[in-house]
């Protein structure tokens, strides 16, 4: 049995490659129109969003910002992956938003205006389990202590997955640390 996912790009059944006559999703060109991502697109388009997906790749392999905004950065081949991803998205969009100029027909609409629905009565609830923060409060100072841990062990280490790795380990200690600011707020509010 052959898994379609294992197949080259040429055999896969959603990559037909005869697409002679049609124009570009993107910029309506004729020439050098292939399958991407179940779309017609021509080479120029198709190459720029290779180059985006790659960087997006390598952003999502070491957990750094997502794209957009801001290139810099202290490492290279980040700054090379952010750079080329700016200049291949504003090709992409200086393309689409020339054909996104043309003229639509707007749609008729059919459906009626939402009813308004009641609004539903929230529930207070007087009492807190004291017992139960007091077992996510131990469990979430245990957490705290090995991320802390984690921390000192990645101290010294320099490089981009460690680096990555400790802003991860950062905003992991800032969610715990809330979280235990709230449940102390919920244990006062108790008494």
């Amino acid at each position: 049995m052959i898994d379609v996912a294992t197949l080259p790009y040429s055999a896969h059944p959603d990559n037909d490659l005869s697409r002679a006559g049609e124009a570009c999703s993107w910029c309506d060109r004729t020439d050098d129109v292939e399958t991407y991502r179940n779309e017609p697109r021509c080479g120029t388009c198709r190459e720029h969003e290779t180059v985006i997906d790659a960087a997006r790749r390598f952003i999502g392999m070491y957990g750094l910002r997502p794209l957009g905004g801001s290139v810099t950065s202290e490492d290279e081949d980040e700054l090379r992956h952010r750079t080329d991803a700016r200049a291949a998205r504003a090709a992409l969009d200086s393309t689409r938003s020339a054909k996104a100029a043309k003229p639509r027909k707007p749609r008729a609409t059919t459906q009626r205006p939402a009813t308004q629905r009641a609004t539903s009565r929230v529930s207070k609830t007087d009492t807190v389990d004291v017992a139960a923060l007091g077992i996510r409060v131990t469990a979430l100072l245990e957490q705290l202590a090995t991320i802390d841990a984690e921390i000192t062990d990645l101290d010294g280490s320099t490089g981009l997955p460690a680096r990555a790795r400790m802003s991860d380990l950062e905003r992991q200690r800032t969610t715990v640390m809330t979280t235990l600011a709230a449940l102390e707020k919920a244990r006062r509010n108790a008494r």
